[in-house]
């Protein structure tokens, strides 16, 4: 599979990347490479080989979920440095472009 050049442009404002020609070049010949190594895997026969998403059995380590009560809400603030409503208040992380 050949990749093109405005595909790699494509991927790249997806990411919200700003590429170099350089770079995209660059990028042009690593992503061909990995689509024609997947594209050779996919020639493999792999019929009756039963689908898998470890390569050995797993089983979760976790306890189970237990609904236990909340702590009260003035517990949790106590320590806050900014609270308002009672909620956490945190300074606004969203830049204006």
């Amino acid at each position: 599979m050949k990749i093109t050049k405005q595909e790699v442009e494509h991927v790249a404002l997806l990411a919200r990347l700003r590429l170099t020609e350089e770079e995209k070049e660059l990028y042009l010949g690593q992503l061909d490479k990995i689509l024609s190594y997947v594209e050779k895997l996919s020639e493999l026969d792999t019929a009756g080989i039963e689908p898998t998403t470890h390569s050995f059995p797993i089983s979760n380590p976790y306890r189970e979920d237990v609904v236990k009560p909340s702590l009260p809400r003035d517990n949790v603030l106590q320590n806050a440095p900014q609270k308002e409503k009672g909620c956490f208040k945190v300074p606004r992380i969203i830049e204006d472009n």
